[in-house]
């Protein structure tokens, strides 16, 4: 007998998702979902870049009932279960150094062979970097497989009907303009979730109307201004779902300093980014408090009435979800699709959401001034 569905939790207000790209980490952002679905929390909208455009297709594109099952179904297929053959004799039970050795091969196997239902080696670019092989072939890997794993999982004509709105980010290859393709304004395929996993140079550029896409990630890796500068904006619980951490220790070495320099660069400055728009929000709230101070006659005129305009009365409050440092953590942990690197980033996510929702910030009083407020579910507070 299945199990009963959780009743639906109607939230004041609508419910974002928004995820990061990052590869293997986004098995995190199968954890935050895992635990919004066992506690009756559907999105109204989803957001994403990168692997986060795909966790988002998947959930966008199937029906509630479904959305876990398919997401899971995708993590399963890609998680790769290559394992070091021992030498007869050795105990299973590696020592640390044994388990080290054996994640590290476990990456380099993908490094050179690829992902299973996600993406393998080009040919072609064992011709050197300098073959010219056109922006749709240049890249070490080729993501056919991928188009092949969206095609079975995800029902674009559902993805497509409206509910819940989808959008994903690339960037323009040759201008490097960033672009959110919305499934509001027009009708998303297949090559618009692959244009926003496809970080060069791994993988190629993906076309849309003949024009080439890649990776959003690199130009902005958490797309949480697309709900804060929507048109029109409507009062929003935000899950800010993030898999890099802008702050770490001291490196100490050039493997940890790589390691370092990936976080930074694809945080894309997420928390000065929210900064900015508290401040922009509150001035749209200041704005909207002085016109009320206005008589009504100089409220009614033409040029009063635009200037109000600027003005705003949505509040918006944002759950941060920070997916934690793991033991073993490297530069290339976002390749790391290992099972048990998977398991454990699911497991932080969902307990980081049960964490959150159990919370329930979005009841928490706000200042009718302020029109953002932060809950961050590492720190268990509002700001």
């Amino acid at each position: 007998m299945a199990a009963k569905r959780p009743a639906h939790q109607a939230l004041s207000g609508q419910v974002v998702l928004v995820f990061q790209g990052g590869g293997a980490l986004g098995a995190y952002q199968l954890g935050v979902y895992q635990a919004m679905d066992e506690s009756g929390i559907q999105p109204d909208w989803v957001i994403g870049t990168s692997i986060g455009a795909i966790n988002a297709a998947l959930i966008a594109g199937n029906p509630p009932e479904r959305r876990y099952s398919r997401l899971e179904e995708f993590w399963t297929r890609v998680t790769d279960r290559t394992r070091l053959d021992l030498p007869a004799g050795l105990p299973g039970n590696l020592p640390a150094w044994g388990k080290a050795w054996e994640n590290a091969f476990a990456k380099w196997m993908i490094i050179g062979g690829g992902i299973t239902g996600f993406f393998q080696p080009n040919p072609a670019s064992w011709f050197g970097p300098l073959f010219p092989l056109g922006v749709d072939r240049a890249s070490y890997y080729m993501i056919e497989p991928l188009r092949n794993t969206l095609a079975s999982l995800v029902d674009f004509d559902l993805l497509n009907a409206g509910h819940p709105r989808l959008t994903v980010g690339a960037v323009h290859a040759t201008t490097g303009a960033m672009r959110y393709f919305d499934s509001r304004d027009q009708r998303l395929n297949v090559e618009h979730v692959m244009s926003s996993g496809a970080l060069p140079p791994a993988f190629p550029a993906v076309r849309i109307d003949g024009e080439p896409y890649w990776d959003g990630g690199i130009y902005s890796n958490t797309p949480v201004e697309v709900v804060l500068d929507d048109k029109p904006r409507k009062s929003s619980i935000i899950f800010s779902v993030q898999m890099w951490n802008p702050a770490g220790p001291e490196p100490q070495n050039i493997w940890q300093i790589s390691e370092r320099q990936k976080d930074i660069q694809y945080a894309s400055r997420t928390d000065s980014h929210i900064a900015r728009q508290q401040q922009i929000h509150r001035l749209r709230h200041v704005i909207r408090e002085l016109v009320k101070r206005l008589p009504e006659a100089e409220r009614a005129t033409a040029e009063v009435e635009a200037l109000a305009a600027w003005g705003c009365q949505t509040t918006m409050r944002l759950i941060k979800l920070a997916a934690p440092r793991l033991d073993g953590d490297d530069q290339l942990k976002d390749i790391d699709f290992t099972p048990a690197g998977i398991a454990a980033r699911q497991r932080a996510g969902y307990e980081a959401a049960m964490r959150a929702i159990a919370a329930r910030p979005w009841e928490a009083p706000m200042d009718p001034i302020e029109g953002l407020t932060v809950y961050s579910a590492d720190e268990g507070a509002s700001a």
